[in-house]
This record gives structure tokens, sequence and C-alpha cells, in this order.
């Protein structure tokens, strides 16, 4: 399984999904209800750039509810990104003429995210797709046939927002979301909680200590300071997953995610990088107490 580059999608992520789209279906449920709850959201708008209704997802749910959601979802980054924490997240509701033009998040996260309440299967609009142009727009020319199709899906990615769905995202891409065509009752837009996986740093289950990881990864920094010193122009987080096995020994090191980047000429450079990191990692030695320990690694790399 390669390690994601650009997307990661989670279908059925959170169990509360259900009980966290009935609690904003109950509020909509008589139109002419002025109860105070109701008065939370604010017309996002930005002349021919973005408009939506949004208003802090922390704030809008029971606590305990939205507690455990972003419990599960800081715990998912944690493991999976290598990132400690999320922004303060958004809701956003998509009605008729809603949308977000192409746009890059910088520098608000190292991934961004959509989970999506949407009722997709029944929905009643058109359009509401997370678009992401495709690294073959990014680079158009260095793979460019003069022959070959240019229409909207080479050009761009549109991921659907499906109940339940976490689409996690390199922010620096650009991406928006379609216009949605169609009615004007929130209940039947297209309905999210967004924001960004922030805070990269090791994340460890079990009982390897801390110091013994930052000896290890000054080990790590060691071994790649002569690529980064020779100009390797590099930028993006590569998140590394291993076990501390008995006798200290690392298992398998895989890649989680890596959204480092660097220059077309310069990738094949870039790619012996990575190799170079997970050999250096798999060399590590920890004391034989740390045996059973799991920990995500994330290191990130940036240019001026």
């Amino acid at each position: 399984m390669m390690a994601a580059r650009r997307t990661l999608v989670v279908d059925g992520f959170a169990p509360m999904a259900a009980a966290l789209r009935a609690h904003f279906d109950a509020r909509f449920a008589d139109p002419t209800d002025t109860r105070d709850d109701r008065f939370v959201w604010d017309l996002w708008n930005v002349p021919g750039q973005y408009t939506a209704l949004r208003t802090p997802a922390y704030l809008y749910f029971p606590r305990r509810l939205y507690d455990a959601f972003h419990q599960r979802l800081v715990w998912w980054g944690r493991r999976v990104l290598g990132c400690h924490d999320v922004s303060p997240p958004w809701m956003s509701c998509y009605v008729n003429g809603c949308e977000q033009r192409l746009h890059g998040d910088l520098p608000h996260g190292q991934w961004a995210f959509v989970f999506s309440l949407t009722d997709w299967r029944r929905r009643t609009f058109r359009g509401g797709e997370t678009l992401l142009l495709r690294d073959d727009v990014l680079d158009f020319w260095s793979g460019f046939r003069s022959q070959r199709a240019q229409e909207e899906p080479q050009l761009v990615e549109a991921i659907a927002p499906r109940f339940n769905r976490l689409t996690v995202f390199d922010p620096r891409l650009p991406h928006g979301v379609r216009r949605i065509d169609g009615s004007m009752d929130p209940r039947e837009g297209r309905l999210v909680i967004h924001g960004w996986f922030v805070q990269p740093r090791p994340f460890i289950e079990g009982p390897l200590a801390p110091r013994r990881l930052s000896e290890g990864i000054e080990q790590v920094s060691r071994a790649m300071a002569p690529a980064l010193e020779a100009g390797l122009p590099v930028a993006g987080l590569l998140s590394l997953g291993f076990r501390v096995g008995a006798g200290g020994l690392v298992g398998p090191v895989r890649v989680l995610s890596d959204t480092t980047r660097a220059p077309a000429h310069e990738e094949p450079r870039r790619r012996a990088l990575v190799r170079l990191i997970r050999r250096s990692v798999q060399r590590l030695r920890f004391p034989a107490t740390a045996a059973g320990s799991r920990v995500t690694l994330p290191l990130v790399f940036e240019q001026g």
C-alpha cells in the first residue's frame, strides 16, 4: 500500500456521526422557530472567492457529543499523521449559490480535513464536491502531450462529501468546493466540519521514553544532513510509523503519509532522501524495556 501523498479518505469515520446530524436537523425542524440557539451562523461572503454559512463546530453541539468526535479526530491525527492536535474546527453549510473557488491554505496546518454530515445519497442539489487541482496540472508542461484530452476530470480531482466520510488532503494544493445549485433549506445542503491537523510531533504509545526517541531523532537528523546541506529544495511533512520489538530493535518502518515535494528535476534526490531516512530509523536501537511501543514519527521540511 502506497503512503498518501495528496489525500486520505476514510469512510465510516465516526460512530457519533448520526447523532451530530440529528442535532443539526432538530434545530431546523421548524423554520418558524426563533429560539436562541438558531442564531449562530455567519454568512461568509468574499465576492468571487467564498460563500457559505459557518459557525464554530465546538460551540454548536452538546459538549459531550462534540468532545467524543473531537477526541476521535485528534487521536486519528496523532496515529496516522503525527499531528498532535487540530485547529478549532468550523462547521459550514452550503445552500444554493454557495461555493469555494480554488485557493491554497497557507500556513494553517500540515493537513486539511473535511468531515461530512451531508445526506449525500438523498441530496436534492448539484455540486458540493471537494475539488483538488491534479498534480499533472501543477506541473503541466513536464508531461504535456498535445494529443491528450484536457477536460475537467483530467484537471481536477472531485471528492464527494459522503455522509460520515473524512477527507484529508495537503492544504497547499489549490482546492475548493463546487458551487451548490439547489435548495435554500439548510437540511438539504452540504454540511461539513472542517479544519487543519497541526502541531506535528512524535507520538508514542507504550513504554519508550521520549528522551530515548529524541536521541534517535538526532541520529536520523545527522544522517540526512548532507543531502539537505547540498541544497535539496524539499518541503512538506513525512510521517513514519514503526514498532519497537524485542531487545529494543525497530520493526519494519512504514511511510504513513508523505507530502514532501521538490522540483521535478530534484524528484530522484527527494525519493533517495526518504529511503535514507527509513534506513536510518530502521537502524535505531532502543532499551529492551521499550519493547512493545508504537511510534508515529513526523519530520517537517520547510523552504523559506
